[in-house]
């Protein structure tokens, strides 16, 4: 499945192609503020501390355990589990087995929410996971799992799971609200 363009500043207009095996952002969506009245937190132009697309990445490939949020199939209701993944190319990779609560709620809905483990320095991540087909790409998953975890997601014979964001939250608590930084993409 090929990489689909994210929206950039006028100045940062390239997009990257799966082709590109870094997996550390090149390119950087827009950041600006998130919207949540009450926290102080003031507009993109207003102050400082707006976090970089870079710190995204380096928090996502510096983390071990992240956070799924799905939606419980049938029930409507958040269902929440620890699970490993890789950030390749400014998406989020894991894998999970088709019959496991998580395999059933993404294939009745593929809204999720992914966070690293870190609620000091936070990263919210939201977005449709759907199937990584692409030999190559999954190969590319293969790798940067190998590394990380020692395993090859493929020898479970489940699917592996592409999540492109949508939209990313970060911030920093002990900068917060100067830190609170948002990404649509």
């Amino acid at each position: 499945m090929p990489a689909r363009p994210v929206k950039r500043s006028s100045s940062q207009s390239s997009t990257r192609s799966l082709s590109q095996s870094s997996t550390t952002a090149k390119s950087q969506p827009k950041a600006d503020r998130p919207f949540a009245p009450g926290y102080g937190i003031v507009g993109a132009e207003d102050g400082k501390g707006l976090l970089s697309w870079a710190w995204v990445a380096r928090k996502m490939n510096n983390c071990r355990t992240f956070w799924l949020a799905t939606i419980h199939a049938g029930q409507g209701r958040p269902h929440v589990m620890p699970i490993w993944g890789v950030w390749l190319d400014d998406a989020f990779f894991f894998s999970t087995g088709r019959k496991s609560r998580k395999g059933q709620n993404l294939a009745a809905s593929p809204a999720c929410t992914i966070t690293n483990d870190d609620g000091e320095e936070a990263v919210i991540v939201e977005g449709l996971a759907t199937q990584a087909e692409d030999a190559a790409e999954q190969e590319r998953v293969a790798i940067a799992y190998k590394r990380k975890y020692k395993m090859d997601p493929r020898s479970m014979g489940e699917p592996i799971f592409r999540v492109d964001p949508s939209r990313v939250f970060g911030f920093v608590e002990r900068t917060f609200p100067q830190s609170a930084t948002r990404w649509k993409l």
